[in-house]
């Protein structure tokens, strides 16, 4: 499948441009060629992160592994961005995402930015071409919710990493397609991929790869938020895990402490009958100094649960699910593997995992799911 290409939503120019805007907490300097005249968020709300444009350097040319070379430095429960298309599945271990946080690729002939915002704790990835012309991303250094704010070299517009929508600069307003990602464990993805590729370690960088230099972030015991301004929506702790979900214009938050408890929640949200399934054994990246030692935060998924003319209703059980329906049984990865829907795959949903406190800010109207009484 050949890429998709976004189109550049054309905006006027303002009468009163203020090309070197004055009420801001970012340095003007390193950006000669943004167009400052147009932006969809007020420049007041951006936050200089300390680190300047590409001072956390973006992966250009990545080179991948077999599952039997990155097995010489993974461990089974460290965290991997995996992401499927067209037959090939490709791992992004978090523990090289921490210190570039995107990966430029070609993933099957398509191009592809790979992200990780380390503050958030979000995972995303998309089709990078505009117009037909491929886009090569960048760190700007500045944030927007504690959130990592790109750059692409093309224009220098702004990118917010949670939507791939250009905030700033001349394809302001323009939405990068969102590819479907899974968080989960090494093991997990050798499991289910055996012939699968990853991201090498050899990245050409010279960074501690096994090494967290976000020590104690992801902790319920500390509020602290980094370079978030905002005011904290109360209903979750800040940075309680939660698996986000936005369908059409409604949004909706899954509690990890939910999906820990109970491994399947079966719900019905914006008139989509859906199944949100957690498995054990995924370590945070963002507690330990090592991220080998860190703490068990577990992984999720959601997807629908219509299939082929069922409504399905499902449980967990030792080794997977089970649907009541028709009593196959279902992978972490929504395969079934026996019964009468043997080789039936469930239809992935735009969810993914990040903090409480990220989802929140960007979704102030977001609905939480509460277990019943």
């Amino acid at each position: 499948m050949p890429d998709v290409t976004a189109t550049a939503v054309p905006i006027p120019t303002p009468t009163n441009c203020t090309p070197s805007p004055d009420i801001r907490q970012f340095p003007i300097a390193p950006w000669p060629n943004t167009d400052f005249c147009h932006h969809s968020l007020p420049y007041e709300t951006f936050r200089y992160g300390g680190v300047g444009k590409d001072r956390i350097a973006a992966i250009d040319s990545p080179a991948i592994e077999t599952i039997a070379e990155a097995d010489s430095w993974l461990t089974p429960q460290e965290p991997v961005l995996v992401l499927q298309l067209d037959g090939i599945a490709r791992a992004y271990p978090l523990s090289i995402l921490l210190w570039h946080e995107i990966v430029n690729d070609e993933l099957n002939g398509r191009s592809v930015v790979v992200t990780y915002c380390p503050l958030c704790n979000s995972g995303l990835a998309f089709e990078r071409r505009v117009d037909g012309q491929t886009l090569d991303f960048g760190t700007t250094g500045i944030l927007h919710n504690a959130n990592l704010v790109m750059y692409d070299r093309q224009t220098e517009s702004w990118w917010q990493q949670l939507t791939g929508t250009a905030v700033v600069g001349e394809l302001t307003g323009t939405q990068l397609p969102l590819l479907p990602t899974r968080l989960v464990s090494w093991q997990t993805f050798k499991n289910e991929f055996p012939q699968g590729e990853v991201l090498s370690i050899f990245t050409g960088f010279d960074r501690r790869y096994s090494e967290n230099p976000y020590i104690n972030y992801d902790s319920l015991v500390s509020r602290g938020t980094k370079f978030y301004d905002g005011v904290l929506d109360e209903r979750l702790h800040p940075k309680m895990r939660v698996m986000g979900l936005q369908l059409g214009s409604e949004t909706i938050a899954y509690p990890f402490s939910a999906l820990e408890a109970n491994r399947v929640l079966n719900d019905t949200f914006a008139g989509q009958p859906l199944v949100v399934l957690w498995q054990p054994g995924t370590q945070s990246p963002l507690y330990a100094e090592f991220i080998s030692a860190s703490k068990e935060v577990g992984s999720a998924a959601v997807f629908s649960r219509e299939v082929a003319g069922h409504l399905l209703t499902f449980e967990a059980q030792a080794d997977g699910f089970l649907d009541m329906e028709t009593g196959s049984e279902w992978t972490f990865w929504g395969t079934a593997i026996s019964g009468p829907l043997l080789g039936t795959q469930l239809e992935q949903l735009p969810g993914h995992e990040l903090f409480w406190f990220a989802w929140a800010a960007q979704h102030p109207h977001t609905a939480v799911y509460q277990l019943a009484d």
